[in-house]
Formats: structure tokens, sequence, C-alpha cells
């Protein structure tokens, strides 16, 4: 009986463990990224209070001024579950936009924003490690 006690206990203790772990992993955007069109990958990784994303690799002989080590989104802030807000700068025409990321399973969808939101552009992306 105490036996039984036990077990129960533990597998209880066991259980709440896995699920607090999954729900600390289900909004970590923190790793490496790669693009839909397979051309680049991006570090995401904590930066201060928020954030940020590094570029790490660049399929050779893509077309891009982009350069590895480059930072492309910074001060990204939790806006809710899965979600942040922050910037995006942009290698092509090297303006800085407003941006958003989401995170749903193992895809992360980035949107670099103009006119205060109204145009986004987005990229959708998988986790490379």
């Amino acid at each position: 009986m105490v036996g039984r006690l036990i077990l129960g206990v533990c597998l209880g203790v066991g259980l709440s463990l896995a699920l607090a772990a999954g729900q600390a992993r289900a909004d970590d955007v923190t790793g490496v990224w790669l693009r839909e069109s397979g051309a680049s990958k991006v570090k995401f990784a904590p930066c201060g209070g928020a954030v940020c994303g590094t570029l790490v690799w660049i399929k050779e002989g893509t077309d891009t001024p982009a350069k590895v080590g480059q930072r492309l989104f910074s001060d990204m802030k939790s806006t809710g579950p899965n979600a942040w807000a922050g910037s995006y700068n942009n290698p092509d025409d090297g303006k800085t936009y407003d941006a958003k990321m989401t995170l749903s399973g193992s895809t992360l969808t980035t949107a670099g924003c103009a006119f205060g939101g109204v145009i986004c552009r987005s990229s959708t992306w998988t986790r490379a490690n």
C-alpha cells in the first residue's frame, strides 16, 4: 500500500515537472531557425531583457548584401503567449522596420512592418537545431 502511494506521488511529481517543462519550451524561440527559402539561418538568443536574432549562415550563391554576424532582429519583447515585437533591420534596403514574431509549434513567423503595421512582409522559419 505504501509502495503504491510512493509510486503515485512520484508519477504525479514527474508528470507535473514534464508539463511545466513543456510549457516553458512552448514559447522558447531561442535557437537557430532556417528561412522558408532555405537561403539563410538566424539564431535567436536573449539580449538584455529581450530576444535578438543574428544571421549565422547564408547559402552559398545567394545574392544578398546581408553578412553573417549581422543582427537582423532587435529588442524583440514578449507581447503575449508565443508572440514578440521589436525591430527588424532589413539588409536589402538598410532600413529598420517594426517587427512581429509568432511561434506555433516548430514554425516561427516573422513580419517586418511599415506605416504603423499597415504594410507587413512576412517570412516563415523552421527550427534548424
